[in-house]
């Protein structure tokens, strides 16, 4: 699958957007390394703690069938700017998917390319068993 086809993956899920409060639509499309496709979009709840974005439910999506190793995260958002994930998101996407390549796309079907470890240079990391020294 190539970027553009991720992509419009991306924008195809996120016509599914639940977003009574924000209006803002963001979709989102993983490449698991086995060559299937999951796609999630943000989700909105009144009690706002709830709301779920678009990455996390591509990737609880991925995660529930099996999947466990991602090459590509696809995010597209209709704004005219590139949105990137947000901080809790970056840091899924590093957990699950440390190597992977986020392409950040704008209505427009314009994209940028990076990886995740330039979005989140310095991650949250935790040690099995708790620092040692």
């Amino acid at each position: 699958m190539n970027d553009d086809d991720l992509v419009s993956a991306a924008k195809k899920a996120a016509e599914n957007a639940i977003i009574p409060f924000s209006g803002f639509r963001v979709g989102a499309a993983l490449l698991a390394s086995d060559g299937r496709l999951f796609a999630g979009c943000n989700i909105e709840n009144p009690s706002l703690s709830m709301s779920v974005c678009a990455e996390q439910v591509a990737f609880m999506n991925a995660l529930s069938a099996g999947a466990r190793e991602f090459t590509k995260v696809a995010v597209w958002a209709d704004y005219d700017q590139f949105v990137t994930p947000c901080g809790k998101c970056r840091q899924l996407i590093l957990e699950f998917a440390p190597h992977a390549t986020v392409l950040m796309a704008d209505r427009n079907g314009s994209f940028m390319v990076r990886k995740i470890g330039e979005l989140l240079p310095l991650p949250f990391r935790h040690r099995q068993g708790g620092d040692k020294g």
